[in-house]
């Protein structure tokens, strides 16, 4: 299932020439899988009480056009791979017109107490409803 996120960007998250800075592209990165989450009724704030971490682990990022001051952006994500210890993201950011700007790929580790831990097979089973190919 792809998950769509739509922001508009703001001054404070922009570089000195109105693009996008590229460190907010991983606050973006990250309200979008947040929001996914909460579709796939397991918010962070359940996941926390499950004693269940994510922790980012690998980016693979691709700047392809730049993002302007006061765009509205569409951040589509979803899982590609899932197992019990890690989970594969693929995350595009498309301006107003529908133009490719931004591709991510990323790779998270399950953890419990700052420490990875490989998911019970329920968890894996509920993820797994929500994959989609890589592309």
């Amino acid at each position: 299932m792809i998950f769509t996120f739509k922001k508009k960007i703001y001054g404070y998250e922009c570089d000195i020439y109105g693009h996008l800075n590229n460190a907010s592209y991983l606050n973006l990165l990250e309200a979008a899988r947040s929001e996914a989450l909460v579709t796939m009724e397991m918010p962070i704030a359940k996941l926390q009480e499950m004693g269940i971490q994510f922790f980012v682990l690998r980016f693979e990022l691709d700047y392809i056009r730049a993002v302007e001051l006061e765009e509205i952006v569409t951040v589509n994500s979803w899982f590609y791979k899932t197992n019990r210890l890690k989970g594969f993201w693929k995350q595009e950011v498309y301006n107003a017109k529908d133009e490719l700007c931004f591709c991510a790929k990323l790779t998270l580790v399950y953890a419990a107490d700052g420490k990875a831990k490989r998911l019970s097979q329920e968890l894996t089973d509920h993820f797994d409803k929500f994959l989609e190919p890589e592309d």
